[in-house]
């Protein structure tokens, strides 16, 4: 029945045909069970729980143990995870409306919003419908490793087996709602192609959906470009990053690496990490955390090597300026290498919900090139003219093989493994690594997929508009070139920023340039790495900063430092912009003689400088800084490329009034929303869940120069700050000793979404009081768990 629907499609769309068929054949094949290795192997899947909900799930096969994480995951966050489904399969207009944003959080429960991508439902269902292409996707896993389809599989059947035994009875967020239904393995592929596409595609959703046209509607193209007012996104947004460090042989008290994870990301929506350890026995046997919906480990630990990952400052795609042929005068056909080539198109269909509770079809027809699909974006002046249009080239699009990106590099036994399988597969989407293993190796490297675009294209004729990062789309000649070994039009190991240390390297989302500031990267002769990398000697944020300035003290101090130390670096909390600006900036402000001005100044004065929960003073300094920051020429030591970690420094006496002056305008807005001006940073920066209220401690990060970044969802009010956005999340310190991995970790936020989940709000009070847990890895571990329980799955 279904390779007979398949068929049918097929005959409908005759697109893409050898992509279509090969992918629609394992399609069918796999959900229905009929494929011979699938088969014979009976579902037996261990699922165990251990302190604070961390998930242990062991198998002998990876479809057992697809099997076993979608349950498990099901368990903790089956409404945020159906919703989800919900998104990539393109159905929010049907059951919530067209006009509707993305989920956000209600009553404490679930919310899948990211914070940074906002798209109404209907613009959302038309982009994953219109820009992920199932049959690429299907094409893509067919022609992959066995053991991913096997987790996909086996994710679908575990899902499934979870809404079956559950129905009546799930959370209250979506309990009897229609949308929480069964899956198919489509809709994995759907899920996953979404959080590949985070720094490129979904960033672009709106401008792609934008350029799509309802084909029942007469073609009106503008005659000149819009004017640009706003900037060309890059990838994700400052902030949404992380903290990675790992210490070598020659950095570490007992000469095996240590590492340092920190990611910051969304508190809330699929961004959210979840806590796990996945083994296979012999085959894979790995812990830590992962994105949700994934059933592999995306940042942790195995016997030998440990990894994390920061989001990297490479840009994931280019554009490309399209010529028009004026005698086409619906605008879809252009030029290449001097001949007319026709777009191709697509069609798609949403269905979407009435005011009168009744279903209406709605189309778009999407167009794309040899460069990738056409877009617009007014604000930064791309529009779709007679004469012009933009394509996006998108280096992450149809990302069949990060699952087995992250599924070898849990497989690596050192770093140098760990680099073989990031320069073999090369297909992490948006990401650096740093890694560290059991004999005293580390590594930084940038492996993700970076579009092969030298510093000699972008010195060529060839980079056509710099403010869109637009190259000539009318010449061969100026496409993604090529790196032996490597992807279609992606960079090659010998092309990527990578750096393996005995001492140390890490990265806090600045580019390649200072992965260990002893030893700069500068790239290849002679031209070094791609633009799109980013740029050496150029000024680092104050996170970046603050994270190497540690560690090079902590090193001059101590001289061999454990995992003690790194969690001291991680919770210092040490606000390194005011230790910039305070030691000259209070005695100008005792100077002033302003008397609006003194008690401010002496609440500096007696501030610890930090931003810990009892610290008094770090609100006011926030908000000082939020306006002082933007101050000119405020630094009396320019930056210094020879010294970027103590550079730019010092308060030019030219700027001394205008910070003064920011200072007054935080001490009336903390007096205007009756905040004293000595509050604790805990009173006002929290989560509540529940009903109770857990103070926080962090700061800003790039900002304010703290490592362990908070960044809440609103601004000073007389209750505080709101709920986190994102910030410190999966938090891991892992060493080793002669028997293996000893890890420390936590992930503030728990396990689940769910109000009446035990795992809602139990780590919360951990990460306040900054408390890592041990985690459990060896099998006497586990079992020796004061929470330890254990459930055997097995197939119905």
């Amino acid at each position: 029945m279904l390779l007979s629907l398949c068929f049918d499609n097929y005959l409908k769309t005759k697109e893409n045909m050898k992509a279509y068929a090969l992918g629609c054949l394992f399609a069918t094949l796999a959900t229905s069970g009929t494929a011979a290795e699938l088969a014979k192997d009976k579902i037996r899947t261990e699922v165990t729980r251990t302190s604070y909900g961390v998930v242990h799930v062991k198998a002998n096969d990876f479809r057992s143990l697809g099997y076993g994480v979608a349950y498990a995951y099901a368990q903790d966050n089956v409404c945020m995870l159906a919703d989800t489904f919900l998104t990539v399969r393109g159905e929010r207009s049907r059951y919530f409306g067209p006009d509707a944003h993305t989920t956000t959080p209600k009553n404490g429960e679930y919310g899948v919003a990211n914070g940074y991508i906002d798209l109404t439902n209907e613009q959302s269902d038309f982009y994953y419908k219109g820009y992920v292409d199932i049959d690429q996707l299907r094409a893509g896993y067919a022609s992959g490793k066995q053991e991913i389809r096997d987790l996909l599989v086996g994710y679908v059947d575990g899902y499934n087996r979870y809404l079956s035994d559950n129905q009546k009875k799930l959370p209250n967020a979506c309990r009897n709602a229609a949308w929480v239904k069964p899956i198919t393995v489509d809709d994995m592929y759907r899920l996953v192609e979404e959080k590949s596409l985070h720094a490129t595609g979904d960033v672009f959703a709106a401008g792609i959906v934008g350029a799509a046209r309802d084909p029942a509607a007469p073609v009106a193209l503008a005659k000149s470009l819009p004017s640009a007012v706003a900037k060309l996104p890059t990838g994700m947004p400052a902030g949404i990053g992380s903290n990675g460090l790992a210490l070598g042989r020659d950095a570490s008290a007992n000469g095996r690496g240590l590492l340092l994870g920190n990611p910051h990301y969304p508190w809330n929506s699929t961004e959210r990490m979840y806590q796990l350890h996945l083994t296979v026995p012999g085959k894979y046997d790995v812990m830590g955390a992962t994105l949700a919906g994934l059933p592999v480990v995306v940042i942790g630990f195995n016997q030998d090597m440990a990894w994390t990952h920061t989001v990297t400052k490479a840009i994931h795609f280019t554009t490309f300026a399209l010529a028009l042929d004026p005698s086409d005068p619906t605008g879809t056909t252009y030029y290449h290498d001097g001949a007319p080539v026709k777009m191709t198109s697509r069609t798609v269909a949403i269905d979407v919900l009435q005011a009168d509770g009744t279903l209406k079809s709605k189309q778009k027809t999407f167009y794309a090139t040899k460069h990738g699909a056409v877009f617009v974006n007014p604000a930064a002046g791309v529009g779709w003219t007679a004469e012009r249009a933009f394509a996006l080239g998108d280096a992450n699009r149809n990302g069949t093989r990060m699952l087995e990106q992250w599924l070898t590099l849990g497989q690596a036994g050192n770093v140098d493994a760990a680099k073989a399988s990031l320069s073999g597969v090369g297909a992490l989407p948006w990401v650096n690594t740093i890694a560290a293993d059991r004999n005293g190796g580390t590594l930084y490297m940038d492996a993700s997929r970076v579009p092969h675009m030298g510093a000699d294209k972008f010195a060529s004729d060839c980079f056509v508009v710099p403010a869109l990062l637009a190259f000539d789309g009318t010449r061969s000649a100026c496409a993604w070139g090529q790196d032996d070994g490597a992807a279609a039009g992606i960079f090659g190991a010998v092309n990527m920023p990578a750096q393996e240390r005995e001492d140390y390297v890490g990265n806090s989302n600045d580019a390649y340039w200072l992965a260990n500031v002893r030893a700069p990267l500068m790239g290849p002769a002679p031209f070094g790495y791609s633009p799109l990398y980013g740029s050496p000697g150029v000024e680092q944020t104050l996170r970046t900063r603050i994270g190497f300035k540690q560690v090079e003290q902590a090193l001059a101090s101590e001289r061999h430092l454990n995992m003690d130390d790194l969690e001291d670096l991680l919770f210092s909390n040490r606000v390194h912009a005011a230790e910039l600006v305070l030691p000259e900036l209070i005695p100008a402000c005792f100077a002033s003689n302003d008397r609006d001005l003194l008690l401010a100044c002496a609440v500096l004065q007696t501030w610890d400088r930090k931003a810990d929960i009892d610290s008094r003073g770090a609100v006011l300094f926030r908000e000082f800084w939020r306006a002082a920051a933007a101050v000119q020429d405020k630094w009396s030591v320019p930056f210094n490329p020879a010294d970027p970690v103590n550079t730019p420094r010092g308060v030019a006496v030219a700027a001394k009034p205008a910070l003064l002056d920011a200072l007054r305008t935080a001490v009336v807005k903390l007096n205007k929303q009756n905040v004293p001006l000595y509050a604790r940073l805990g009173d006002y920066q929290s989560e509540t869940r529940n009903g109770k209220r857990y103070a926080l401690h962090g700061g800003l990060g790039d900002e304010d120069g703290v490592y362990n970044t908070m960044v809440m969802q609103g601004d000073l009010t007389p209750s505080g700050y709101g709920n986190v956005n994102w910030g410190a999340s999966y938090i891991q310190v892992v060493g080793f000793d002669r028997d293996g991995p000893v890890a420390r970790g936590l992930l503030p936020y728990g396990q689940s979404v769910d109000p009446k989940s035990p795992y809602y709000d139990d780590q919360l009070p951990l990460f306040s009081r900054k408390k890592l847990v041990k985690l459990p890895f060896s099998d006497s571990e586990i079992r020796k768990d004061p929470a330890y329980s254990r459930k055997v799955l097995t197939d119905k």
